[in-house]
């Protein structure tokens, strides 16, 4: 659904959006952009996220299922809403806590510990229940154009399972994928961004872009004051004029600074899936997070679920 339809006419045709970022940690930060150009045809917006904190935050590996949660408003069985006090059982905020605090709202967060068929329901659910008629995934960074193949890919899980899902939700409601901050996580290159997003151009897949104005620039500047992420403050320092190279976690990854860092771009979910992401093709179907890590090990990935479970063995040994 909406390959046929220009962004325009299906932001006219909307009256509810959902926009979640899909890879955990701070990108829900970056669906600020997208809702102000939504807002600005009208569409009502509930920005959302997965509640997976890198580890130097929550030491506890992988994402955090609600039973692990405190304070939570059930919506359905994957998709709760979170707010001000939402906290961990052992009392980390979640950047979607921030977001919640900052401008005094509810926001979604998705469980991925069911796997995409959980996901699907739940945002199938949550979409019914609030009256949504257009899904926005959000990704900051890019990773979720990989082949499955880049050497500097290093968190494919949350991004597979959650493509694979809005893929399948795309058969039935509008739904796109936005791409924030061209390889602002230090994983893909800017050379294999080029080559996804061709792909998917030629497939007919690129939908349209928006970019980052001087007043959400004000507004986000404001919000990463309070939320603690490196990928989704690049396209911030982008916009302020920063180029050349700089590093994020903690010196480990090296980020090319660029204005294209700037610019949201939106796709055709089921494009990315069909023709671009092969770990969101082989986590399709899995009911458990565990099922989608261990489908990514087939084709030899480390994922980010990996590292955490290391890390955290180390620690103990």
């Amino acid at each position: 659904m909406a390959l046929d339809l220009s962004l325009e006419e299906v932001l006219r045709k909307s009256k509810k959006a959902l926009l979640i970022g899909i890879g955990g940690g701070g990108d829900i930060v970056g669906t600020i952009p997208t809702a102000r150009l939504l807002e600005m045809f009208g569409v009502e917006c509930i920005l959302g996220g997965l509640p997976w904190e890198r580890f130097v935050y929550d030491p506890v590996p992988g994402p955090r299922a609600f039973s692990e949660i405190k304070n939570l408003k059930p919506l359905n069985s994957t998709v709760w809403f979170a707010d001000k006090d939402t906290v961990t059982t052992t009392g980390v905020r979640f950047a979607e806590t921030e977001i919640a605090e900052l401008y005094g709202k509810e926001v979604l967060l998705v469980d991925i510990t069911k796997g995409v068929v959980g996901v699907v329901d739940g945002l199938r659910k949550a979409m019914n229940e609030l009256r949504a008629d257009l899904l926005i995934g959000i990704d900051v960074g890019g990773d979720s154009l990989a082949f499955g193949d880049e050497k500097g890919l290093a968190s494919p899980l949350a991004d597979s399972i959650m493509i694979s899902a809005i893929s399948e939700i795309q058969k039935e409601a509008n739904t796109f994928l936005g791409v924030l901050g061209y390889g602002s996580d230090g994983e893909l290159e800017h050379w294999e961004l080029d080559r996804s997003l061709s792909i998917v151009a030629k497939e007919g897949g690129l939908l349209g872009a928006w970019g980052i104005t001087k007043e959400i620039l004000n507004e986000l500047e404001m919000v990463l004051s309070r939320v603690s992420t490196e990928a989704s403050r690049i396209p911030v320092e982008c916009a302020k004029g920063a180029t050349g190279k700089t590093t994020i976690r903690r010196g480990a990854r090296m980020v090319s600074l660029s204005l294209i860092s700037t610019i949201t771009f939106y796709l055709s979910p089921m494009v990315v899936y069909e023709k671009i992401s092969k770990p969101a093709r082989l986590v399709s179907g899995s009911k458990s997070l565990d099922e989608a890590n261990d489908a990514l090990h087939s084709i030899g990935l480390f994922t980010e679920l990996d590292l955490e479970r290391e890390i955290e063995e180390m620690k103990i040994s």
